[in-house]
């Protein structure tokens, strides 16, 4: 089956019954990854705009990403891959970038579009995935759980569940109101996904924001039943705000190694994670049991982070929420283009998602965090060589409320702990080169 997928996008479409699929299959597939990926069009601008930036400009810049990307992965991959700004990777760009190292949020999106272009030219030269193929398993799996618990955080801290604390630095907040609605919408979300509903995290954000009407939560019109829109429902994209916005200038200077250098790995993991999970579960693998057109997959991947700069956005990447549309039955691209072409319409009706409150989009975090410590289940920690830097870049990422010292001391250790022991050769060569730019990225931090 290699040798079809091959063969290009539009071959694809005349002879879909070789990947044992059809149309409608395909186009229920796309159907059923969107509706399981687009809580992105409302969580990515919110996580954003904590970083001062457009709240529609975002949108527009979101929706672009997601919908661009998605159809060339379809026409150039050929595969049924979704992509979307990638979760954990926009906290970064948030609140570790701007708002705890005071990068401007123009300078972030100048690094988003510089790592971009790395990652487009070690996609070329096969060097990315080297790199990541150089990782420990342990440590990939442990830094994944570790940025699901930082997302969780960031959501049980937007909801109000937990606060800051000067004696403990973090505590449980009051049993007020938007606090009990967030609950209820953490049970709803949680019984929509035990029970398998297409599109559960979107419906319990749409349903704590139906419940936060009759508590004032929202604008009112008349009366609680009734939520006031600035506008007209129906409104224009907004390519003025962050659009081409990037500052590439500030970006070339020693400062900022460190913060690409996150966006590198963190995309890194994202992407690799996906394509070899997802083609394991459907068979979609080569005779070498890689997954099928990974190369070009990689390089659709690196171009989205790159369109991600230019449009106004943290790094795109492929979604793992991706898997949904596969277990339906998507085999190929066109899959993926119906994705693409499924976010379009969301550019028109800004305003109401701009009604959508923070806490309400927040059990969506807490349970992407869930997803993400599924890994974690596979790490030995009792073995103390791989179990200690696996803890230390899983633990210290919420506790830094940084992704890049998870990643640097899970590094470190490892090597270091590798080399006290005198197992040099259980390393790969690469890692020791990944180590020294830990180093450097300390340093200059």
């Amino acid at each position: 089956m290699k040798k079809y997928y091959e063969k290009g996008f539009f071959w694809t479409i005349k002879n879909l019954d070789k990947f044992g699929t059809t149309i409608p299959k395909e186009v229920l597939a796309g159907i059923t990854t969107f509706l399981t990926m687009s809580y992105i069009i409302i969580v990515n601008p919110q996580i954003l705009s904590v970083a001062g930036m457009d709240f529609s400009g975002v949108l527009t810049a979101t929706i672009l990403v997601c919908a661009l990307s998605s159809i060339l992965m379809g026409l150039y991959g050929n595969l049924p891959y979704g992509l979307a700004p990638g979760m954990g990777i926009n906290a970064f760009f948030a609140f570790t970038l701007v708002k705890i190292q005071g990068i401007p949020w123009e300078t972030a999106l100048g690094a988003v579009f510089i790592s971009g272009i790395i990652f487009i030219i070690l996609s070329i030269f096969k060097v990315r995935r080297a790199i990541v193929a150089a990782i420990p398993l342990s440590l990939r799996r442990a830094i994944a759980a570790g940025i699901g618990l930082f997302i969780a955080f960031i959501g049980l801290k937007n909801a109000g569940f937990i606060v800051s604390n000067p004696a403990t630095f973090v505590a449980l907040g009051k049993l007020n109101a938007g606090v009990i609605l967030f609950l209820i919408g953490l049970l709803i979300t949680t019984l929509l996904i035990i029970y398998k509903v297409k599109s559960g995290l979107l419906i319990g954000i749409i349903a704590t924001t139906v419940l936060a009407i009759p508590f004032g939560r929202l604008h009112f019109l008349g009366g609680p039943l009734f939520v006031q829109l600035k506008g007209s429902i129906i409104t224009f994209p907004n390519f003025s705000s962050v659009f081409f916005k990037l500052n590439i200038k500030d970006v070339l200077t020693i400062g900022m190694i460190a913060p690409i250098f996150t966006f590198l790995f963190t995309d890194m993991f994202d992407s690799i994670s996906t394509f070899v999970g997802i083609s394991q579960v459907a068979g979609m693998l080569d005779d070498d049991g890689q997954p099928r057109n990974v190369g070009k997959a990689l390089l659709v991947d690196a171009v989205s982070t790159t369109i991600s700069g230019l449009v106004g956005s943290s790094s795109g990447t492929t979604y793992i929420e991706s898997a949904a549309g596969v277990e339906e039955g998507g085999r190929t691209g066109l899959t993926a283009v119906v994705i693409g072409l499924l976010f379009l319409p969301f550019l028109f009706i800004a305003n109401i998602l701009k009604a959508v409150p923070i806490f309400a989009t927040a059990p969506a975090l807490v349970i992407v965090g869930v997803y993400m410590m599924e890994g974690i289940k596979e790490i030995n920690f009792k073995d103390f060589e791989e179990g200690i830097p696996a803890f230390l870049g899983l633990i210290l990422i919420p506790l830094t409320y940084s992704i890049t010292q998870g990643i640097i001391w899970g590094f470190l250790s490892y090597t270091i702990i590798k080399m006290a022991r005198g197992k040099f050769k259980e390393v790969h060569p690469m890692m020791y080169v990944i180590s020294a730019f830990s180093i450097l990225a300390l340093i200059l931090m």
